[in-house]
């Protein structure tokens, strides 16, 4: 049975649930194709995703990192977007990835192949990796968009540091949106200003068919949840960037920094919001649950 959500939730998690369109429907996502001029966000760190899926890249003199490849068919434009700044294709040394959805790693391993990078997950993400998202304990297991399977995937730990020459891009386990949901977190500096970059994956507890996230013979289900957000919370966060751009109204900060609002990308409490917020879609998830129960 499908558990139906309050209007209200609904609403919010709307921006994260991709929908099945039938050849004749519109497409309910056409931001999530619309291409998007590649834009410094700070120091080192640029966004080269489209309008409505993020990706980021993280630059060095030794190789870069790119988190998030977006949709299977967007590969050629997440790359045009990173030559397009300067940069070779074949300097991405690392590909990191928010969660195994089609919508955020459906590119990647194509972005791999021209490439060359390595790709990187913790355990529980890889193994939805290499199967291109046919994971029987990821929440919307039947309908999420599935993509390209990532045979070679290399496992790092759960809180390991990725290194690419100066670059030093930390893994949190948020687990909950799918098993393997990662948080990155790392720093950039510009003008000699140090800043600390958050890329928050969802925190929407999205689930298919009869799925419980408060089922009482999974009782990691909720417990896992839990503690990702409440480690997304305490994380030193001066800008938060999310998968699904709107999450954390990144194109309105940026519209506003480019009306003279220097600082408008920066909120040292953005992670403690979006980590608040995640936490009442899940309370709110977990009544519906309990109400709908037997």
């Amino acid at each position: 049975m499908r558990i139906p959500f309050p209007g209200a939730l609904a609403a919010a998690i709307a921006i994260a649930l991709p929908l099945p369109a039938t050849p004749a429907a519109p497409d309910p996502h056409p931001t999530w194709r619309q291409p998007q001029v590649p834009q410094r966000i700070y120091g080192n760190t640029w966004y080269v995703g489209s309008r409505g899926l993020s990706a980021i890249l993280v630059t060095s003199p030794r190789g870069h990192v790119l988190i998030d490849g977006t949709l299977p068919e967007s590969a050629a434009m997440v790359e045009a977007n990173i030559r397009s700044l300067g940069f070779r294709l074949h300097d991405v040394r690392v590909i990191l990835d928010s969660h195994a959805h089609g919508d955020h790693a459906g590119a990647v391993a194509a972005i791999a192949r021209d490439s060359g990078a390595t790709v990187r997950a913790r355990a529980a993400q890889a193994r939805a990796l290499r199967e291109g998202g046919k994971d029987p304990e990821d929440p919307q297991y039947g309908d999420a968009p599935l993509f390209p399977p990532i045979r070679h995937v290399q496992v790092i730990g759960d809180e390991a540091t990725v290194h690419v020459g100066p670059l030093a891009i930390r893994a949190h386990p948020t687990p909950g949106h799918t098993p393997g949901s990662t948080t990155w977190s790392w720093t950039s500096c510009e003008r000699g200003r140090c800043l600390h970059m958050v890329y928050a994956d969802s925190l929407t507890p999205m689930a298919a068919g009869s799925y419980r996230f408060s089922a009482p013979d999974h009782p990691e289900r909720l417990t896992s949840f839990r503690r990702g957000i409440a480690a997304l919370s305490t994380l030193p966060c001066d800008i938060l960037m999310t998968p699904h751009p709107e999450a954390s109204r990144f194109w309105q900060r940026m519209t506003a920094r480019a009306q003279g609002h220097a600082d408008a990308l920066r909120d040292p409490d953005a992670c403690r919001a979006y980590a608040r917020l995640g936490g009442q879609m899940m309370d709110k998830r977990i009544a519906v649950e309990r109400e709908a129960a037997p």
